[in-house]
């Protein structure tokens, strides 16, 4: 039996494309035959070939609204929306390190994106009768580090739930709504965090990584996820071969978080 994942053709937008899982995905996505269109804050060092990249802040409402137009203009709208996009610079120090300017940011850099993307992208879903939407989250929403994501760990139970709701609101009209929800994976900045903690604890790497995954009370895999394991799951996920598959969040974690 083939497994061709018959997404030949389809169109793709995908924000945070050019670094971590977001590049993961944008080349499994062409891989599986999709056009993809990525954004990011800034061009790719290494543009993935046949894949339009459009510069913008999706943080924004002004840069969320300039994708969103880029998408109309070029293709009239989107088969499949993966909004990938997210991230923290709050400081660690606890709840009175964070004011109304950093739980703004958190918020706007790990809900809003989704909100306005969405809500620009789904009225040709709905007129097509068709349409996948995934929604990056994190099992930081049920297993935040107070010490410094707690508004990160927030904002991403907000879309988890946003999700959720929007599932139940257009699933009939044909549209699917997903979240995968990562542990820790190894991306250029989870590499650059682990170095970083090895530098200061006077150990290696690996070490480093040890210190991190023990942070988030082990990792019974014994390893971080691959952006390329993640990228797979979505690329699955966003396929006719899990048509019957909405509304649900799916973790890719290797068993860190230790209830079901």
């Amino acid at each position: 039996m083939s497994f061709d994942l018959q997404l030949r053709g389809q169109r793709a937008l995908v924000t945070g494309g050019t670094k971590g899982v977001g590049a993961a995905v944008v080349q499994a996505l062409v891989d599986a035959g999709v056009q993809v269109m990525a954004t990011a804050r800034s061009a790719p060092a290494h543009p993935i070939g046949g894949v339009l990249y459009v510069p913008a802040d999706v943080s924004t409402a002004e840069g969320a609204a300039e994708v969103a137009q880029a998408v109309l203009t070029h293709w009239g709208g989107v088969d499949i929306l993966v909004n990938v996009v997210g991230g923290s610079s709050a400081p660690g120090g606890g709840f009175a390190a964070l004011d109304d300017a950093q739980w703004f940011n958190e918020l706007n850099q790990n809900l809003m994106p989704a909100v306005r993307l969405d809500r620009a992208l789904l009225p040709a879903m709905l007129a097509q009768g068709a349409g996948v939407i995934v929604h990056v989250s994190s099992i930081q929403r049920v297993l935040p580090l107070p010490e410094s994501t707690t508004a990160y760990a927030a904002a991403k139970a907000a879309l988890s739930t946003y999700s959720k709701a929007l599932s139940k609101e257009v699933t009939p009209q044909g549209v699917r709504v997903l979240s995968v929800s990562p542990g820790w994976v190894e991306t250029e900045a989870a590499v650059a965090l682990a170095e970083r903690v090895a530098t200061q604890t006077g150990t290696d790497y690996e070490g480093g990584k040890q210190i991190i995954m023990q942070s988030l009370g082990g990792i019974p895999m014994g390893r971080p996820a691959r952006p390329q394991e993640v990228a797979d799951l979505i690329t699955f996920l966003v396929s006719p071969r899990a048509g019957a598959i909405s509304g649900s969040e799916h973790v890719i974690d290797g068993g860190t978080v230790p209830t079901v």
